[in-house]
C-alpha cells in the first residue's frame, strides 16, 4: 500500500501479525468496515464540535483552553500513534482537547480578526472537500501508486520545514516572506496546502479500503477513525488560515 505519510496509519496498523487476538478474525463481523470508521469517525466529529463550541463561548475568559488543547491534543495523538493504541476512550479524549483548540483559534479568527462566520465556512468547506475527494476515488479518477505517494510525501515534508523555520524564526524575530502575508503568494501557498491536505484524505482513505479488503479487525476502526480526524483537522486549520489571507486582503 501507497501512503501519503499520516503517522496515524502506517502499513503495519492493519498488519495481521501486530495482534495476539487470532479469535478477531474468526467471524465476518468481527471485521472492519467502511461504514464503521465512518461511524466512529462521525462520533470522533461531534465530540470535537461539541468541545469546540464550549471552548469558542467561553472565551476569552477560558483562553487557557487553548493551550490544554494544543498541548494536550499532541501528546495523546502522539501516545495513540508510538503505542499503537486502539484503545476508544484515548482516541475520544483526542478529539476533545484538539476541540479545545479549534475552538480558541476559530473564536481569534472570527472575534479577533473581525471575521465572524468564517468558522463554519471552513467547516463547510472542509466536509465539502472530503466529500469531493472520496467521491474522486471511489470513481478511480486519481491513481495512488508509487509515483503520487513520493510527490504528496515531499510536499509534506517541504511544509513541515517551512512551519518549523516560521516558529523557528518568530522567536529570533525573523519572518520567512511572502507566504504567510495576504499577498497572492500567501494565498497561493494556502492553496498549496490546501490541496495537498485533499490529497492525503484520499491517501487514508484508500489504506482504509486495503485494510477492509485484508480483513483488519474491528478494533481498529477506532484507529482508521484517529488518522482521519489528523488530517481532518489539519485541513480545516489550513482552510481557516486561507479563508483569513481572502479577506483580509480585501479590506
Amino acid at each position: 500500500m501507497y501512503r501519503s505519510g499520516n503517522p496515524a496509519l502506517s502499513d503495519a496498523t492493519f498488519d495481521k501479525s501486530s495482534y495476539k487476538e487470532a479469535n478477531w478474525w474468526d467471524e465476518e463481523s468481527n471485521l472492519m468496515s467502511i461504514e464503521g470508521v465512518a461511524e466512529k469517525t462521525g462520533i470522533l466529529l461531534l465530540i470535537t464540535a461539541t468541545t469546540a463550541m464550549m471552548t469558542a463561548f467561553s472565551m476569552p475568559e477560558a483562553s487557557i483552553l487553548i493551550l490544554i488543547g494544543l498541548f494536550g491534543g499532541l501528546a495523546v495523538a502522539l501516545i495513540v500513534i508510538f503505542s499503537g493504541s486502539l484503545n476508544p476512550m484515548l482516541i475520544c479524549t483526542y478529539a476533545a482537547l484538539e476541540g479545545l483548540a479549534l475552538g480558541g483559534i476559530t473564536w481569534f479568527f472570527e472575534v479577533g480578526l473581525e471575521l465572524p462566520g468564517i468558522g463554519i465556512l471552513a467547516a463547510l468547506l472542509t466536509f465539502l472537500i472530503l466529500g469531493a475527494m472520496i467521491a474522486i476515488y471511489r470513481a478511480g479518477l486519481i491513481a495512488w501508486d508509487r509515483n503520487t505517494q513520493i510527490a504528496v510525501t515531499s510536499a509534506l515534508v517541504a511544509i513541515v520545514l517551512i512551519y518549523l523555520i516560521s516558529i523557528i524564526g518568530a522567536v529570533f524575530g525573523f519572518h520567512v516572506p511572502y507566504i504567510h502575508g495576504t499577498g497572492p503568494w500567501g494565498i497561493a501557498f494556502s492553496l498549496f496546502v490546501v490541496g495537498i491536505g485533499a490529497l492525503c484524505l484520499v491517501a487514508d482513505f484508500d489504506f482504509i479500503e486495503k485494510g477492509v479488503e485484508r480483513g483488519a479487525p474491528k478494533q481498529l476502526e477506532w484507529r482508521a477513525a484517529f488518522g482521519l480526524m489528523v488530517t481532518l483537522i489539519w485541513l480545516y486549520l489550513e482552510i481557516l488560515k486561507l479563508l483569513a489571507k481572502i479577506a483580509v486582503s480585501r479590506r
